[in-house]
């Protein structure tokens, strides 16, 4: 299966004009964190994907690549 959310947490970073230090400031975890996330090495938890879905004003379900 496609990790969706990798690429879609890449684009509405990019879209909202922020790199990985500042995205990891405003959600608080490591830049480290979101480079694992954005890499697919690593997946976020529930509590981490409803702060990224609050903070980019998008459903878990388009993050995680189940609505377009």
């Amino acid at each position: 299966m496609e990790n969706k959310f990798k690429n879609n947490l890449k684009l509405l970073r990019q879209e909202k004009g922020i790199g990985q230090v500042e995205l990891a400031k405003k959600l608080g975890v490591s830049k480290g964190i979101i480079s694992l996330w954005e890499n697919g090495l690593r997946e976020p938890s529930m509590s981490s994907l409803i702060e990224i879905a609050k903070f980019f004003n998008v459903s878990i379900d388009f993050l995680v690549g189940l609505t377009i």
